[in-house]
């Protein structure tokens, strides 16, 4: 429950972000008789997703085991290819986001009143299709599919909550600290999302080696205690890996959070770098350190 409630808070408050710095600027624009058509995109952004989320938990159902364990086993995989993705994109972007945000704006009033819509349509549902299928992934894996579910809807409800008071000037939240923590904990979470893909496809027979685990701890972790609950809920663990689960997950945690964390490095570096510059050489660059990880509220509210 907790690893979906992260991950519905963490792409509710992106989709959030964006659709407040969207609202703000075209009120700014003086252009608020656009604001239906963008809410409008911001609607069928929704409905696709819902759309998704439904497919991935019936649709299967009319297939066989086989092929149901290696749709399941490439949907892990593709969502832990999103999610990865995703964090490294806000990481990288997440300083200049309301500034493409908003020269995407005024390119779409250029070109059409329905650009708009798809402006909407496109910037939000981008994170709800990522949380459609990285929470279906997750709930697939674990043991106690409605809490996890509900983990989902309750972090999506507090990110809406968090966003509707960072516009209106409610809420002060550090967004560059969340942001860069909850891409931690998803690295790992991803990694399990993986190695239960792996499982999948070992199953189905694609990938050798189902049915002889690296070890067992069901010594130490008894299958469904309380700990087993809890530990397959956030990380999709289990006590009895295979060796390709166990070389997938490594290798991806090993990987992954070593590059997350040189990004990290290197973009503090620079936030450093532009701070000790002299004024005179890089006004702009001293005004908006590259350290921000996302909008902060003024930002936000300064466009209104």
């Amino acid at each position: 429950m907790l690893a979906t409630y992260l991950i519905g808070l963490r792409e509710g408050l992106e989709a959030g972000l964006i659709v407040g710095i969207l609202v703000a600027y075209l009120g700014k624009l003086g252009r608020r008789d656009l604001l239906g058509r963008l809410w409008v995109g911001v609607g069928l952004a929704i409905a696709v997703s819902l759309g998704v989320g439904a497919l991935l938990t019936w649709g299967p159902y009319a297939l066989t085991f086989q092929a149901q364990e290696i749709l399941g086993g490439v949907l892990s995989i593709i969502a832990v290819a999103m999610v990865t993705w995703m964090i490294f994109w806000m990481g990288n972007h997440g300083s200049s986001l309301s500034r493409e945000l908003r020269g995407q704006v005024d390119a779409a009033v250029d070109r059409s009143r329905f650009a708009i819509v798809l402006l909407g349509a496109l910037s939000v549902g981008r994170e709800g299709v990522e949380t459609a299928l990285f929470v279906w992934a997750n709930v697939a894996g674990g043991s106690e599919p409605m809490l996890a579910t509900l983990g989902a809807v309750l972090g999506i409800a507090t990110a809406i909550g968090i966003s509707w008071g960072l516009s209106k000037g409610l809420v002060k939240f550090n967004l560059s600290v969340f942001f860069t923590w909850t891409g931690v904990f998803l690295i790992v979470v991803a990694a399990g999302v993986l190695a239960y893909g792996i499982g999948d496809l070992q199953e189905a027979s694609v990938i050798p080696g189902w049915g002889a685990p690296a070890w067992s701890l069901t010594g130490i972790v008894q299958p469904g205690s309380v700990l087993d609950t809890v530990l397959g809920g956030i990380f999709n663990f289990t006590p009895e890996p295979t060796w390709a689960q166990v070389i997938g997950w490594v290798a991806y945690v090993a990987i992954t959070l070593s590059l997350y964390l040189w990004m990290l490095q290197r973009r503090n570096r620079s936030a450093v770098a532009a701070a000790t510059r002299p004024a005179s050489v890089a006004p702009a660059a001293a005004a908006a350190p590259a350290a921000v990880v996302a909008p902060s509220t003024t930002e936000i509210r300064s466009t209104q």
